[in-house]
């Protein structure tokens, strides 16, 4: 089931003098989803916090825009009433993904904007997307230990500072942060995930040229399954 995604979307009516603006009713109970097999069914609940009725809208789409997103999303559109919870069922076919590593999926879920009782309004279409991951059964290691895992580099690119990262566990690694530090000085990598098996690059602009990899140490916040922050220190070579 593939639905076309517009983050933002906007539905507009413009008044020459003070619009007033319609909020967003939807809360997402989690800030990710993990199905982890042997179960082929996963569950989100949506919460209305505003107090009159609104319409949501979900799907699932995958990392890499393909079409074959094997997965069912129950309800797809659904009323729901003011100051109510609905729980959003994701269900795994079974077949197609890889069963030695993890795999990255996307969760959308959009407010519908209803019709206003008033002239002069901005009605926003807000959209969630949230990180839909199925964990195979029987990968070696645990999630939380997978951190302590990354082996970090330090290289230099056109007389650049960059620093590299490899994931060799079977789990994808979201960042809440990542800060080289040198002494008292913090320098910030802006890398936000790492997939399994795979190496991401990013240039440290900030980081003074000629610095020793042995003068750096790597501090991580890692957000874990239920959305927390995990903290881990990583060492770091040239």
């Amino acid at each position: 089931m593939k639905t076309p995604a517009i983050a933002g979307l906007i539905l507009a009516s413009f008044a020459l003098f003070s619009p007033a603006c319609s909020q967003a009713g939807i809360n997402l109970e989690n800030t990710r989803v993990v199905l982890a097999a042997p179960s082929k069914e996963a569950s989100l609940v949506i919460k209305n916090s505003a107090t009159e009725d609104l319409m949501f809208q979900a799907w699932i789409e995958s990392a890499d825009k393909s079409e074959d997103v094997p997965f069912a999303i129950t309800p797809v559109l659904k009323r729901l009433a003011g100051e109510q919870q609905q729980v959003l069922r994701i269900l795994y076919s079974g077949k197609g993904l890889p069963t030695d590593k993890e795999s990255l999926y996307w969760l959308n879920v959009r407010e519908v904007p209803q019709k206003s009782r008033e002239e002069n309004t901005l009605q926003i279409a807000v959209q969630q997307r949230l990180k839909l991951f199925y964990r195979p059964a029987g990968l070696p290691g645990k999630v939380t230990e997978a951190p302590q895992q990354l082996k970090w580099r330090l290289l230099a690119k056109d007389g650049k500072p960059y620093l590299e990262v490899t994931n060799p566990s079977a789990f994808h690694l979201s960042f809440a942060a990542i800060t080289l530090r040198m002494g008292s000085k913090g320098f910030t990598a802006p890398i936000d995930m790492v997939a399994p098996a795979a190496t991401t690059q990013v240039e440290m602009a900030e980081l003074p040229n000629g610095v020793q990899a042995n003068s750096l140490k790597v501090e991580l916040e890692v957000i874990g399954d239920f959305g927390g922050i995990l903290k881990y220190d990583g060492a770091i070579s040239g």
